[in-house]
């Protein structure tokens, strides 16, 4: 199972850094996760006692991470990437942390490689969407 655990070994992000709970889909162009780290009054990125909506681009880029370890080799270690841009970022909430239960990240890669991708995410709530956007990623920094 691709739980907190494995996702925690496979990306950068560690402690209560690490946002995400489970992969729950994944296929060569696509991953949908998991969060319940929304809820924690130690997320560390709560600001004045609350978590922004604007956070939860990073539990994409989280999303977007574990989708590059998924498709590296299996030997691989975790890579440091980075957001290059975000575009088209619509909010559709003003905060993530006043909602019970689980969101759920999707990210779906619409070009690019190994290295350099351009994906498509959304976080919901249910059917409710939160948030959307795109976003420029380089997986790998170091081969830059």
């Amino acid at each position: 199972m691709l739980n907190h655990a494995w996702i925690a070994a496979h990306i950068p992000h560690q402690g209560n850094m690490c946002l995400l709970e489970n992969v729950l889909e994944w296929s060569e162009h696509r991953i949908v996760c998991d969060a319940i780290s929304h809820t924690d009054p130690a997320n560390p990125l709560r600001a004045a006692g609350r978590l922004g909506a604007a956070v939860g681009v990073e539990y994409a880029a989280q999303a977007m991470a574990a989708h590059g370890a998924l498709l590296a080799p299996s030997d691989a270690a975790p890579t440091r990437g980075f957001l290059t841009s975000v575009r088209g970022l619509s909010l559709h909430v003003n905060r993530l942390d006043d909602l019970a239960g689980p969101l759920r990240v999707s990210a779906e890669r619409l070009s690019g490689d190994t290295r350099l991708s351009l994906y498509q995410f959304h976080i919901h709530h249910g059917e409710r969407c939160l948030l959307e956007g795109r976003a420029s990623v380089v997986l790998d920094a170091q081969s830059l």
